[in-house]
């Protein structure tokens, strides 16, 4: 279980359905180790305050194993050709994480991250699925988009900073299970049903 790449943006304007919205859905991979705050990503920024952010949604992880998905999705569209690969922040996430899907994760459970080159790590803790929302759909280009997160529980997992540290594209991720008491695909699924 690692990070695959480190995501971070600036909220600017973009235009979904004909109407201008700030956003900071279109994440970018940078270089090096990034400082994790209290309420995120230093450099990065959220837009919709309601929607993303603060304590519980500090940092968004999403499994690099489902860009294989959206890419087939994406190209069956015909939003994308089928070999062009998604670019890591392309589901607006902080994190690009391998080996860790949202079956084997649980609300409360701890990702221990980093601590290499004489960095401090940091701990962020499992705090709730990502729900998708219109900028969503619009930077995976097809109307479709939500409902196939729905459909697929692809989500990715928001998650609250317990401990301030540094993460890098490369640093490992350690599982520390919490109560183990409500997964998070299926409290994704649950909610989504509501």
């Amino acid at each position: 279980m690692k990070v695959l790449s480190v995501n971070r943006a600036l909220a600017v304007d973009v235009h979904v359905n004909g109407r201008k919205l700030r956003s900071a859905i279109g994440k970018r991979a940078v270089p090096g180790p990034v400082a994790v705050r209290g309420l995120g990503l230093e450099g990065d920024e959220q837009a919709d305050l309601s929607l993303h952010g603060g304590t519980s949604k500090a940092v968004y992880a999403y499994p690099h194993e489902h860009f294989a998905f959206w890419q087939t999705v994406r190209a069956q569209a015909r939003v994308s050709l089928w070999d062009e690969p998604l670019a890591p922040g392309t589901m607006g996430e902080n994190l690009t994480i391998q080996g860790l899907s949202e079956d084997r994760l649980w609300i409360g459970d701890r990702l221990l991250i980093g601590g290499n080159d004489g960095a401090p790590g940091c701990v962020l803790a499992v705090s709730e699925p990502r729900f998708p929302c219109s900028k969503f759909t619009a930077i995976i280009g097809f109307k479709h988009a939500a409902k196939m997160m729905v459909q697929s529980g692809y989500c990715g997992a928001y998650l609250g900073v317990l401990v301030p540290g540094f993460v890098q594209a490369g640093d490992a991720i350690e599982l520390q299970p919490g109560p183990r008491e409500v997964n998070l695909r299926e409290l994704f699924k649950s909610r989504a049903r509501a």
